[in-house]
């Protein structure tokens, strides 16, 4: 039996095709092993978002190569898809583009035949020899989506689910949109049916996710606010969970047909970028920042206690300390739950890596942490609205505080909940949900929740 190793870098989709591409391998026979150990296959699956992600992308490819030199290396994704010349650089065997990842177990029966051929005829396997093989479609120009899907994920408790690819947005700074081509979705029937066989395998919560999520169906003349109810519909899953969206999709119908659904997670990662109109217009991001306010009051109308987290970039070509600022103000007016934050990263090939004006990484390092100071006390507000509640919540784990076992889990809003073991009475709670009072706030981002009822079997 073969040994097929794989690796992921990158996003949620990027994840999720890399446990879809498993797998395939499994299913055609393979023993998957961790990437550390020797194996007869090593895959790694690629990132492009910024020249640091192509940067790791290679470093694994080699490291991949060095530690077994007669492995097959396979290299697929997006660093493969917008980087074809600097990927070919010896350390692999096979090429694999976004849309073409459902075909690597015919492609490496494929190369292991032509190995084998090549040795029948005496040639020495060389990486970079007429045996490697290269499968990388017109992305930009492939209508059709890319069928993967799963039965199983490498957590318990939530699975992710793919159900768009490709963007249509060129925002300034990004190369995704070349990486994974124009939108496309997900028929509802496939992802419907993959809901339905992750529910009967124990999985308590899902997450649809996509490249551009807000985008699904807009190919197929539906949307998603309709996958959304559907899913909501099948039994077996407790929770629907939504990974980021854009603020537009966010109306008052949407966010209305939302609140409806007892199972949805109000729980809205609203891509912001900047709280400043006149660099949102320099990235092209498509709305104002008072048009996101606008949507968060919305969010905040239809639902209690919404948990709103952004991304911020600092830094971006030509932001001044005045720009900056507003952006502080404006990440204060809404008060978010968490931000992540980015530093802006040159990638070549976008519209921004040509700008004037780019910041110094000191500036973009000054700018990064006092975002991260004026994120606590938003943080800690927030959490604080919980202290003495009654709130449900999912666990997935059993983990250790101060010499102490607790079940670790998330409300909808995904706040870390943790409940002491000694109250669950000899049970494991593990991808059960229960529902309990918030006594206290255990550790940073970890609420303490006792009383605790079991709420499913």
């Amino acid at each position: 039996m073969r040994k097929a190793a794989l690796h992921n870098l990158g996003c949620k989709v990027n994840a999720y095709e890399t446990e879809s591409m498993q797998q395939l391998l499994e299913e055609a026979g393979y023993e998957i092993v961790p990437f550390e150990e020797a194996a007869d296959v090593y895959v790694v699956n690629t990132c492009s978002v910024t020249n640091i992600a192509d940067r790791k992308s290679r470093q694994m490819l080699h490291r991949a190569r060095r530690r077994n030199p007669e492995s097959v290396v396979v290299a697929a994704g997006c660093y493969v898809q917008t980087a074809k010349e600097q990927a070919r650089d010896g350390a692999v065997d096979i090429f694999i583009g976004n849309n073409k990842k459902h075909e690597l177990p015919q492609l490496l029966e494929q190369f292991f035949a032509a190995r084998e051929a090549l040795k029948r005829q005496g040639a020495q396997h060389q990486p970079e020899s007429s045996a490697s093989l290269t499968v990388i479609s017109d992305i930009e120009h492939d209508p059709a989506y890319e069928t993967l899907s799963l039965s199983r994920t490498a957590e318990h408790t939530r699975a992710f689910i793919k159900v768009q690819d490709g963007c249509n947005q060129f925002c300034s700074y990004c190369i995704i949109p070349y990486a994974r081509g124009r939108v496309r979705s997900r028929r509802a029937e496939d992802v419907l049916e993959e809901v339905k066989r992750l529910g009967a395998n124990g999985y308590q919560e899902v997450v649809l996710t996509g490249i551009h999520l807000s985008s699904y169906g807009t190919d197929l003349g539906t949307h998603l606010i309709t996958l959304i109810e559907k899913v909501h519909d099948l039994p077996g899953i407790a929770r629907i969970r939504l990974g980021s969206l854009e603020p537009k999709i966010v109306t008052e119908e949407f966010a209305g047909r939302l609140a409806k659904l007892p199972k949805f997670c109000p729980h809205f990662h609203l891509s912001l970028q900047s709280g400043c109109d006149t660099v949102l217009q320099r990235m092209n991001r498509k709305y104002s920042c008072e048009e996101y306010a606008q949507v968060c009051e919305i969010l905040r109308k239809h639902f209690a206690h919404p948990a709103i987290t952004t991304d911020v970039i600092v830094g971006f070509p030509g932001e001044t300390e005045e720009e900056f600022e507003q952006t502080r103000r404006f990440l204060k007016r809404i008060g978010f739950f968490e931000i992540h934050i980015f530093k802006y990263s040159l990638r070549k090939g976008t519209r921004a890596a040509l700008m004037t004006q780019q910041i110094p990484e000191a500036v973009k390092n000054t700018r990064s942490n006092i975002l991260f100071s004026d994120l606590v006390p938003m943080n800690e507000a927030f959490l604080a609205w919980y202290l003495g509640r009654e709130e449900e919540a999912l666990l997935e784990e059993k983990v250790s505080f101060g010499g102490k076992e607790y079940f670790l889990g998330h409300t909808k809003e995904y706040v870390k909940i943790a409940v002491p073991v000694k109250e669950a009475q000899g049970k494991s709670l593990v991808n059960r949900v229960v529902k309990g009072k918030i006594t206290s706030r255990l550790k940073e981002h970890v609420l303490q929740m006792e009383n605790v009822l079991e709420e499913t079997s």
